[in-house]
């Protein structure tokens, strides 16, 4: 179902039952999956790859180049996978040679107005991120995890999973998985329990996250032995065990 003002590439792929609305523009090397449907002045274009049973709004700008003065016209990528919602002025750019080559999308996100989402971007599934959420380039988003809205955040940052980050953040370190962070500059406030108990963690599991927290947060204890500590209770707690992998990885250190 492609309207008779929609510009479709020849070489591009539709799936069946894809919907494309009116004066939307679909470049050459674009693949949509089945049932998506693509709204009213909508542009996908560079090599996009799009799941299925996605719903793409209005005035979305996807699959454009890198905001990236060394970016060279490189055919990156950009990959969205299935059941994702991206509401009206989204701006979605591809990776770069610096870095994978791909900004990723993962399943059932929940991408609201105004979104910016820069080059190579790794979002993973069942995110919010609300209104105006600025992402810039090489920011990895766990799963489950939140940001407010008129969240901004700096390059190469890292959100763990399950991590929630409040209205109006200016986020330059990493957030660790179950935190809540808010502020400029960002302070880990607590945990995000409501959103581990919508998500069916059982009551011991959220209490030994918030003893996680208190070890990390409140124990005064140095990053380097709060580690320690976390690591010895993971073998009693496994859901600790993503706090001690991702103070591992940072690179920016964690909001503290």
């Amino acid at each position: 179902m492609i309207h008779p003002s929609a510009i479709v590439s020849p070489g591009a792929r539709l799936g069946a039952g894809v919907e494309i609305g009116p004066y939307s523009v679909i470049g050459p090397d674009v693949v949509i999956g089945e049932r998506t449907w693509i709204g009213p002045h909508v542009v996908i274009e560079g090599h996009t790859e799009i799941g299925r049973d996605n719903r793409i709004y209005q005035f979305c700008s996807v699959g454009s180049p890198p905001q990236d003065k060394k970016y060279g016209g490189e055919p990156t990528l950009l990959k969205v996978g299935d059941r994702n919602t991206i509401r009206e002025y989204c701006s979605i750019s591809t990776g770069t040679t610096q870095d994978a080559g791909v900004t990723r999308i993962g399943d059932d996100n929940w991408i609201m107005a105004y979104v910016h989402l820069a080059h190579d971007c790794q979002i993973g599934s069942d995110t919010i991120l609300a209104n105006n959420t600025q992402l810039a380039g090489h920011v990895h988003v766990g799963n489950f995890a939140v940001a407010g809205g008129f969240t901004g955040v700096h390059q190469f940052v890292r959100i763990g999973e399950h991590a929630m980050i409040g209205g109006g953040t200016m986020l330059r370190q990493d957030v660790p998985p179950y935190v809540l962070a808010e502020g400029n500059p960002a302070a880990a406030r607590g945990v995000n329990s409501e959103g581990l108990r919508r998500r069916g963690f059982s009551p011991e599991a959220i209490a030994a996250v918030r003893d996680g927290f208190k070890t990390l947060y409140r124990s005064g204890l140095t990053l380097t032995e709060a580690r320690q500590a976390l690591e010895a209770a993971a073998g009693d707690h496994p859901e600790i065990v993503p706090l001690v992998k991702f103070i591992d990885a940072a690179t920016r250190g964690i909001v503290r």
